[in-house]
């Protein structure tokens, strides 16, 4: 793992250890498995495809490690509402929340408010590494979680997907290389993003996707991740038949997130 991913895991495992004290480990997987009703997140983005348009996973994002504060009239709802709308034409299939405190000032509430104000299904972005934080995601009312490889071996991974699934949740899991595609690949979920940044660099470059593009089986639902910044980048990705995109930086900063969006996917 990067520097600060090491860093990231280790607030993780104070924050589960500190949630395990405030509600056990049974008692929030009881609570999860009450919750019924998932959004069907892989379905969203199958009809997006089918209907010719790209799918694009939206996010709710309000700042980030290297570049700060993204956007300083941070309404989650107001912005969840934006993506599902679009132009009328071209919106989102799906939002993506960042709900991690202490490095991109997320919060739980967000995905909540975010959830209530439409009808998109919804990704629980965080740095999950223990089962409590799966039952609490779905507690919270996440559709589908992130698994990032990186932080994760495979019999985690696989044991994070089974609960996930178990509580009829997606699961998109996360990959910067070939090593940890090929791991990926031995889980059940069809969603595989590719992330273009660099762990250890943070440079971002689309062309990661299109170096393992070929490797993800026909199957599977490959979504690039990070650096989607202009039309261009997106013709670029469709040409090379990846329709699916986990957009976020490019639309925080934008008056209308959702015209931003129907804007770069035209």
């Amino acid at each position: 793992m990067s520097d600060i991913l090491n860093k990231i895991v280790a607030v993780k495992r104070e924050e589960v250890a500190a949630g395990l004290k405030k509600k056990p480990l049974a008692a929030m997987r009881e609570d999860a498995e009450s919750r019924v009703l998932t959004r069907d997140f892989v379905g969203a983005m199958r009809a997006k495809i089918a209907a010719g348009q790209a799918a694009v996973i939206a996010e709710v994002k309000k700042a980030s490690p290297s570049r700060g504060v993204l956007r300083e009239d941070f309404i989650a709802a107001d912005i969840a509402q934006s993506y599902a709308e679009g132009d009328g034409v071209v919106s989102a299939a799906c939002l993506s929340v960042l709900t991690d405190r202490q490095f991109f000032q997320g919060n739980v509430d967000y995905l909540k408010q975010a959830r209530a104000s439409c009808q998109l299904p919804v990704l629980r972005k965080d740095f999950m590494i223990d089962a409590w934080q799966i039952y609490e995601s779905r507690v919270m009312g996440a559709d589908a979680i992130l698994l990032i490889a990186a932080c994760l071996d495979d019999a985690q991974m696989a044991d994070l997907e089974a609960i996930a699934q178990g509580l009829d949740m997606a699961v998109l899991v996360e990959v910067h290389d070939r090593p940890e595609l090929e791991r990926a690949l031995r889980l059940k979920t069809p969603l595989i993003g590719i992330n273009n940044r660099n762990l250890r660099t943070f440079e971002v470059s689309i062309q990661t996707t299109l170096a393992l593009r070929a490797d993800v089986p026909p199957g599977r639902l490959l979504v690039t991740e990070s650096g989607i910044l202009s039309r261009a980048d997106v013709r670029t990705m469709r040409d090379a038949k990846v329709d699916a995109f986990l957009v976020g930086e490019a639309f925080m900063r934008a008056p209308d997130p959702g015209l931003a969006l129907a804007e770069l996917f035209a």
